[in-house]
C-alpha cells in the first residue's frame, strides 16, 4: 500500500439540459443523471447510485483484502447495498445504509470465522466509516456442497 494521504481525482461536466459526463484519469467515463426520484429521467447511474454502489464495492474489497490476510477460503461473495436517503433537521441526507451479504464457503469451511471477516470488513469499510450515516450489515453464509 502507498502511504497516506492517498489523493484521488474525478471532474463533472454537462450543459444545462444534458447529463452529466463524470471522469477520473485513467479510468472510463460514465454518463449520469438525476435519478427519478429527483424526476430525473432515471434508467443511469446517479450520484446516489454510485454513492450506495461505492458501499457495496469497497465493502467487497474489503472482505476480499481480509480473508486473504486470515488465509480464508471462500468461493462467492454477493453484496447488495441500500442507501437511504432523507430529509433530517432540514437537510436532505443519507441517513443510513444496508449492506446485504451473502458468502458462499466451501464444503468444510468454518462458517463462525466467515461471519467474524464479513464483520470486520464492516467495520474496516473506509467508505462508510467516512460516513455520518448508520451502517447495519446483514449476512448469509453458504456452505457449498462437498
Amino acid at each position: 500500500m502507498h502511504p497516506f494521504p492517498h489523493l484521488y481525482q474525478a471532474s463533472a461536466s454537462a450543459q444545462p439540459t444534458s447529463t452529466v459526463a463524470i471522469a477520473s484519469p485513467g479510468l472510463p467515463g460514465l454518463t449520469t443523471d438525476a435519478p427519478a426520484e429527483f424526476d430525473g429521467p432515471g434508467g443511469l447511474w446517479s450520484p446516489e447510485t454510485l454513492l450506495t454502489a461505492a458501499v457495496a464495492d469497497c465493502f467487497t474489497l474489503t472482505f476480499r483484502g481480509i480473508a486473504k490476510a486470515s488465509r480464508f477460503e471462500w468461493t462467492s461473495l454477493n453484496c447488495h447495498a441500500e442507501g437511504s436517503l432523507d430529509r433530517v433537521d432540514r437537510v436532505t441526507r443519507f441517513n443510513a445504509f444496508r449492506i446485504v451479504a451473502e458468502l458462499h464457503i466451501p464444503a468444510g469451511g468454518d462458517p463462525e470465522q466467515a461471519e467474524r471477516l464479513l464483520h470486520k470488513a464492516e467495520k474496516g469499510c473506509l467508505i462508510t466509516n467516512s460516513f455520518v450515516a448508520e451502517t447495519a450489515l446483514e449476512t448469509q453464509i453458504i456452505v457449498d456442497a462437498g
